[in-house]
């Protein structure tokens, strides 16, 4: 999907970019009104840009291929503690080389994790791990202070993320670990074949 993104909805939006650009040079003392809208199509085309770039991010994250797991993950908790105001500690391990699918499932638990908390945890402290758990296995954890909930309720803020993050980590043949309480903050883990 990030590749059809990319190549398709790029190529069509780049070509757009050019079109209008070459609209706008032979409007050269059009009325103002028409200058103004084809000024706004442009805006309209650099956020079209802007939002497949990101979606394309989200998608497939380049700094995983790029700089591996350990640094992505270190990256992204920081600036994470950053943007939400947390005091955030992150204890990132190497870990013994994850296919792709598991790396970015390892990615993607920490991002939702942290998404969770953001939204919902009004937590102060937030601590990130992950470590190998034997020869065959490693450990990923997210822990926070925040004002926890009740893990039985079947109707509560978040439920569709959590569920999210449960069958990313069991589809890769992982174990998922909840737990949580009113005003005792949460923690999720994650374990994962090597």
């Amino acid at each position: 999907l990030a590749r059809e993104l990319h190549d398709e909805l790029g190529g069509l939006l780049t070509a757009a970019k050019l079109d209008m650009a070459r609209v706008r040079k032979r409007l050269a003392g059009a009325p103002p009104e028409v200058v103004e809208r084809i000024d706004h199509l442009g805006q309209m085309l650099d956020g079209g840009i802007a939002l497949k770039r990101r979606i394309i991010e989200d998608l497939s994250p380049s700094s995983l291929s790029n700089l591996g797991l350990q640094r992505t993950l270190e990256m992204h908790c920081a600036e994470f503690g950053k943007r939400a105001e947390v005091q955030m500690q992150a204890s990132i391990a190497e870990v013994p080389a994850l296919t792709e699918e598991r790396e970015l499932a390892v990615f993607r638990f920490v991002q939702e994790a942290l998404t969770n908390i953001a939204k919902y945890a009004r937590a102060r402290h937030v601590h990130v791990s992950l470590a190998p758990d034997g020869d065959e296995h490693v450990c990923v954890q997210v822990r926070d202070d925040g004002v926890g909930f009740d893990t039985e309720a079947s109707t509560r803020n978040g439920a569709h993320g959590l569920a999210g993050m449960r069958f990313r980590v069991q589809s890769c043949g992982g174990e998922w670990l909840l737990r949580s309480q009113p005003g005792a903050g949460t923690l999720v883990q994650a374990r994962l074949p090597v």
